[in-house]
């Protein structure tokens, strides 16, 4: 078995592969004229997201700079994602974004390990486990998630938290590590902040 091969059977590999590296870096480099785009280079970021991502939805919006150890390759957007500056997914393995998923700044999604065995960390070996975030979940700024995590659809996950283990959907999960703070209730269709009532009309 070839060490692209373990890579993608999430097994223990040598990323520094000369197979892997080789193309590693032709992703890299897309990615580097990627940050050098302009805020209003919509049709760009577009045509960049449709053809290196595994996947991607319609009216999805990267705000640059963007960091991926693949450049995104590995990773599958649905539709309506808003990630904010910053985002850095180490998407070594694969990366799956459910619809209108919302990133705050400065969040960072790992999926990339290494063992904690010193003489096999010591060769700076690594295996890769996937993530998965349901739809319309919002990772607030500064979240890191670790490998391996999944997050159930509608969940928000609070601002500066690790995420180390599942969350479930529907729940607001805060902290590090992270755990649910509370469910989602009908309160939250009336207020948006604290007391502050929602005015829906103004939405209709």
């Amino acid at each position: 078995m070839t060490q692209y091969e373990r890579m993608v059977n999430g097994l223990i590999y040598d990323p520094a592969d000369e197979e892997i590296a080789k193309e590693q870096f032709l992703y890299l480099d897309r990615l580097w004229e990627f940050n050098l785009l302009k805020p209003s280079d919509y049709e760009k970021k577009q045509q960049y997201m449709k053809e290196v991502f595994a996947e991607c939805g319609e009216n999805c919006y990267i705000e640059l700079p963007f960091h991926a150890n693949w450049g995104g390759h590995h990773v599958h957007f649905g539709s309506g994602i808003y990630a904010n500056s910053n985002l850095t997914l180490v998407d070594d393995g694969h990366i799956y974004v459910g619809d209108k998923v919302m990133f705050g700044p400065n969040v960072t999604i790992a999926t990339a390990n290494h063992p904690i065995d010193p003489e096999l960390r010591s060769r700076a070996l690594q295996y890769n486990k996937d993530v998965h975030i349901g739809e319309n979940v919002w990772i607030g700024a500064g979240v890191i998630i670790v490998p391996g995590v999944r997050i159930g659809k509608n969940s928000v996950i609070g601002a500066g938290s690790i995420v180390t283990k599942d969350i479930p959907e529907n729940v607001v999960a805060v902290g590090n590590p992270c755990r649910v703070l509370r469910e989602i209730s009908d309160r939250d269709k009336e207020f948006f902040y604290k007391n502050e009532r929602i005015d829906r009309e103004e939405f209709v």
